[in-house]
């Protein structure tokens, strides 16, 4: 058995005056690996411990001339750094119970009664050997553990620091993105006035003084009443934006079936004309928004009859069913929260699938403006509308195939 710690010998100091007793020693422990540093006599033995104290024991006669074992081992027991390492004497005349209590007192550990025993000598001191170099070890993984806790503490406080920061900066973007709502939302309702003074206006031109216009000049009243009333399309879209932040959100349990309903009655003439199926299988209540969630299914439906297939009858089916966040490993949900899915499908004119993020953005449009008409706010007010109830949506398509709107609310 080899006593080592890493690549580093456990190191034995051996005490004795005569060198014989101390080549004894060696011979009887050589087999075990063992590092010995000799000195030859207890004024010897200090100068070495005061330089070096990495040793697992002491082996030390007790007889020597002018300082004996005794005494050495006082001198040793005073010292801190010292104290904890075992000394063990070898004498020939350790055999009272005076002498043997003298040997404890002085700070030894055990005693052997020369002619030594190979055999008992070499189990002592292995006892003490492994003994010490599981100390080490532990002294070690100690170490290790301070250093490692230095580092935690010291990432710790980083990371509270960056969180800090990162929180301020997250009330100062909150702060500034409310103050950009309310002036989206001020501005967009102070321009409604000139706005319809210009309306107004065009449309007396019109009617009083029809009949003196020329037929490029009718032409270019219509352009004006038409861009208005795209402009008045467009700030309502922004308005509506704006209250999908800045109104208050309270929540009811609503039965889905009565939004639908809602939405249905409003939006009649369209779905008859585009001859739209809308079919439903909703499961339990959710507790929703109640004004927001009709604005956002609204929105959807209305998304879904502006991009309609031509020769093909409109079909619509809108899904709800109860997941667990655990099941939903692609989405970044809320851990060990129960979320209702709202699948809302469409038979339409769909989307290039890289398109699938790109459709939630402000004035966003991914077919020609000439084509089909519209703000592009629409899908930015549906994703609004779903940030404010702490959900997630998410969007697939291919063209012509039809478009998947998934909504996920907590339950």
């Amino acid at each position: 058995m080899q006593n080592k710690m890493g690549d580093s010998a456990i190191k034995i100091l051996i005490v004795d005056d005569k060198k014989e007793n101390l080549l004894s020693l060696q011979v009887i422990l050589s087999d075990r690996g063992y590092q010995f540093v000799e000195a030859t006599s207890g004024k010897d033995a200090l100068r070495i411990l005061l330089k070096n104290q990495d040793f697992a024991i002491i082996l030390m006669d007790v007889q020597m001339p002018l300082m004996d074992g005794f005494e050495t081992a006082e001198l040793i027991r005073q010292s801190d750094k010292l104290k904890h390492v075992p000394i063990i004497f070898l004498t020939a005349n350790m055999n009272t119970n005076e002498y043997i209590f003298k040997g404890y007192q002085s700070g030894a550990v055990d005693y052997m009664i020369k002619p030594l025993s190979p055999e008992i000598l070499q189990a002592k001191v292995m006892v003490f050997t492994e003994l010490f170099r599981k100390n080490q070890e532990l002294k070690k993984k100690e170490e290790e553990t301070h250093a490692l806790n230095a580092i935690i503490l010291k990432t710790n406080a980083q990371l509270a620091l960056q969180n800090e920061a990162i929180t301020k900066h997250a009330e100062e973007l909150k702060k500034k993105n409310m103050e950009l709502d309310a002036f989206t939302y001020i501005s967009s309702h102070d321009l409604q006035e000139p706005l319809r003074k210009i309306q107004t206006f065009a449309n007396l031109i019109l009617s009083n003084e029809y009949p003196n216009l020329s037929e490029d000049g009718k032409a270019k009243f219509n352009r004006i009443l038409y861009a208005t009333n795209r402009m008045r399309e467009l700030i309502n879209s922004l308005l509506t934006f704006s209250r999908a932040t800045l109104d208050d959100r309270r929540f009811e349990t609503v039965d889905l079936n009565a939004i639908i309903a809602d939405v249905k009655a409003a939006l009649y003439e369209n779905l008859t004309e585009k001859n739209a199926l809308i079919i439903t299988d909703f499961h339990d209540n959710v507790k929703i928004i109640p004004f927001q969630f009709v604005q956002l299914m609204e929105n959807l439906i209305h998304n879904a009859i502006k991009f309609s297939q031509s020769e093909v009858p409109l079909e619509i089916t809108i899904k709800s069913r109860f997941v667990d966040s655990s099941v939903l490993k692609d989405i970044q949900l809320l851990p060990n929260v129960k979320y209702c899915h709202i699948s809302f499908e469409d038979n339409g004119i769909g989307f290039e699938p890289e398109h699938s993020e790109k459709i939630f953005g402000v004035f966003q449009k991914l077919h020609g403006r000439d084509l089909y008409e519209g703000t592009g706010i629409g899908l930015a007010i549906v994703k609004k509308i779903i940030e404010n109830h702490d959900g997630f949506i998410n969007a697939t398509g291919e063209p012509m195939k039809g478009a998947t709107f998934n909504i996920y609310i907590p339950y």
